[in-house]
């Protein structure tokens, strides 16, 4: 059994810390007030800044990073870690455009991350679909990702990454068969959208942990920026409607205190 420590920091960023391990999760740390452009008309204001600032972070061994165009994922100041970072992990084609060295993944491939006196720490890269049906070219290449290290006991940490609920990622959660999930919701939309959804909602992720029966499922990307449809009321809302055995899965983390998962 593995003890991990999460302190989420805000929206889709995450410290977690294991095994003399420090990894972080798609960093955003910018202040509050700005308009981010997400192409194709999209745009959002970030509402909170980060509930740890950069400064108080500990050296960082890896970055995962689901994707590199948009703001509410890697932001300036975000960006501005990577460089100091020991390793970059992201989409092929984010590898590609980052000024620093990355190691650049599409679904279904497999890096390792080792260092001596430490767990090793195998990173698959996971499906997501960040939209609507044939929405890929518009809204860019996304990863989750999901890993596995000696000593767990209750299945792979899994990182959905920004997407919404689709086959790909079913058949790879089903395969992954995580204990753990860190699970980035929001139902985020934008007013030129209309009902479109670019991440998933609670009755998507009810649906997702239902069939996949997760240990503990850690949710993240639900707060702090305009385009986020569904806050933590809205969630709390649907999981009181969900059955009880999946709404029992789901666990909040404060924010910016750590908090002890055993995996």
């Amino acid at each position: 059994m593995t003890k991990v420590r999460f302190t989420h920091i805000g929206g889709p960023t995450v410290l977690i810390e294991f095994g003399g391990w420090r990894l972080l999760t798609d960093p955003t740390f910018d202040p509050p007030g700005r308009t981010y452009s997400f192409g194709w008309g999209t745009s959002s204001r970030k509402l909170t800044g980060p509930a740890v600032d950069p400064a108080d972070l500990p050296d960082i061994d890896a970055v995962l990073l689901s994707h590199v165009h948009h703001g509410d994922n890697l932001d300036d100041a975000g960006r501005a870690l990577l460089p100091a970072a020991g390793t970059v992990v992201t989409t092929s084609s984010g590898a590609r455009a980052l000024p620093c060295p990355a190691r650049g993944l599409r679904a279904g491939l497999t890096t390792r991350l080792t260092a001596e006196g430490r767990p090793p720490i195998d990173i698959t890269a996971t499906p997501c679909r960040h939209g609507p049906p044939l929405s890929g070219p518009i809204v860019g290449e996304v990863i989750g990702f999901a890993l596995t290290w000696p000593g767990q006991e209750h299945g792979p940490l899994w990182i959905t990454g920004d997407t919404v609920d689709h086959r790909a990622l079913r058949r790879a959660a089903a395969a992954i068969r995580p204990g753990t999930v860190l699970l980035h919701l929001g139902g985020v939309g934008f007013p030129g959208t209309g009902p479109l959804r670019y991440t998933m909602t609670a009755r998507q992720a009810v649906r997702l942990c239902g069939a996949i029966a997760p240990r503990t499922v850690l949710p993240i990307h639900y707060e702090g920026w305009q385009h986020f449809r569904q806050g933590r009321a809205g969630i709390e809302r649907d999981l009181r409607a969900a059955p009880g055995h999946v709404a029992g899965l789901f666990h909040w983390l404060p924010l910016g205190t750590p908090d002890q998962i055993h995996l």
